[in-house]
């Protein structure tokens, strides 16, 4: 390891205990602001002190006991403003009580209490979902507002309106009964889904995946599902997950640079997973209603089920997109179907599909409209256009193998003119 400076493990290592600390401190602080800062501080202590300390034993305990130094301080602090100024009232929650020095013992669904919690109905739906990828998947104000195709200082107050709100609303750090969780489940599902996603293509750095994301939002929807067995949409997105994460070895190679999905050697993807996804999903469409991961379960599935790229049922993915669209106006959803439809019936079906999303302001500096043109220029025979578009793309990436690959894409195309 590199004096003064983590290596990769170790800061996987702190994202997946983040929100296990902040869960732990939070059952016995409750104020979400505060515990956060509290967290946040003992994450930037261990940034410092364990590249030339090294990793200790129990890394949870250490983080806790650092998270709760900070808590103790704010205390102490708030207590003697409050004597300062003279206020005549006696407020319990605020004696530091002997068993603060303990570590409190961390339960492991803590973190899908936090998640919950987070998802409060006193939120917007949007306003809850930014909280918890921030609390809970340790996402920074950037990737948030990428994902949720808005400008970083918009989802900065979003989120900083979002903490207030709890703050004032005084969340229990309890999970809710199942009525109250029915209500919050499609937010919860939502942030697990975006983790996710994050987990699987980063947005930006170094590194193609984050494997600590992705196999925490599995952990936590094996958790929900759990909960709620009987929801489709819960065993949909858990399938969605599975299915995706089944050919996650195939996606890079010994560099760590991307390889797309129609050359990857099917031959590593996790045949386990895509049995379980494959049979989850078989459950979730018998449930009857047919949601939104259900839908894109079943397009991964059959991505998954086709064992050469020439064997891909495109026009049933097609057909799925389109029944998604109908759903949801995500304009993800068009610009994959628009794919789907240029591998069933050839580029120029696909390019006009694109044609309308040029001018979504959601995707306005999204590198993935400039990628997915380029790819159908390149397949059309349009390759000075191509090369342009590739290297557009890539230029508006923040993730240096996504950048590379494109970059590449355009180097070939001009080298074989």
């Amino acid at each position: 390891m590199t004096a003064g400076k983590l290596d990769v493990s170790t800061e996987h290592l702190l994202r997946e205990l983040a929100p296990q600390v902040l869960g732990a401190v939070m059952r016995r602080y409750r104020n979400l602001n505060s515990c956060e800062d509290a967290v946040q501080e003992a994450l930037i202590a261990a940034a410092t002190q364990w590249p030339d300390e090294g990793v200790p034993h129990n890394p949870r305990g250490w983080l806790l006991q650092v998270a709760l130094r900070r808590m103790t301080d704010t205390v102490r602090s708030e207590i003697a403003r409050r004597n300062r100024e003279a206020v005549a009232m006696e407020d319990s929650s605020l004696v530091v009580a002997p068993a603060l020095y303990s570590e409190p013992e961390i339960d492991p669904d803590d973190t899908l209490v936090l998640l919950f919690m987070c998802c409060h109905p006193s939120l917007s739906p949007p306003s809850a979902i930014a909280l918890t990828l921030r609390a809970v998947g340790g996402l920074t104000t950037g990737e948030i507002a990428k994902a949720f195709l808005v400008p970083e200082a918009t989802m900065a107050q979003r989120i900083s309106r979002a903490k207030q709100s709890v703050k004032t609303s005084d969340v229990a750090f309890q999970m809710p009964e199942a009525s109250e969780r029915a209500e919050r489940l499609g937010s919860v599902l939502h942030v697990l889904y975006l983790i996710f996603n994050e987990g699987y293509t980063s947005s930006s750095g170094t590194e193609l995946q984050r494997t600590d994301l992705s196999s925490e939002a599995i952990r936590l929807t094996r958790l929900l599902v759990k909960l709620a067995p009987g929801d489709g949409e819960v065993l949909g997105l858990l399938a969605l997950m599975l299915l995706t994460d089944a050919r996650r070895l195939a996606r890079s190679g010994p560099n760590g640079e991307l390889i797309p999905l129609d050359e990857q050697d099917r031959g590593l993807w996790d045949r386990e997973m895509i049995a379980e996804g494959v049979a989850l999903v078989t459950a979730a469409f018998s449930r009857g209603a047919v949601g939104e991961y259900q839908l894109q379960a079943a397009i991964a599935a059959l991505h998954d089920e086709a064992a050469r790229v020439e064997d891909t049922d495109w026009a049933q993915i097609q057909a799925l997109y389109g029944v998604l669209m109908r759903m949801s106006d995500n304009p993800m959803a068009a610009m994959n179907h628009a794919i789907a439809a240029a591998m069933a019936h050839g580029p120029t079906r696909g390019l006009e599909l694109l044609t309308p999303l040029e001018k979504d302001e959601r995707l306005r500096g999204n590198h993935r409209l400039d990628a997915v043109r380029a790819h159908l220029l390149e397949r059309a025979g349009e390759r000075d256009r191509a090369v342009e578009l590739y290297q557009a793309a890539a230029t508006k990436t923040s993730s240096i193998p996504e950048r590379n690959y494109l970059m590449l894409k355009a180097a070939k195309l001009r080298d074989d003119r």
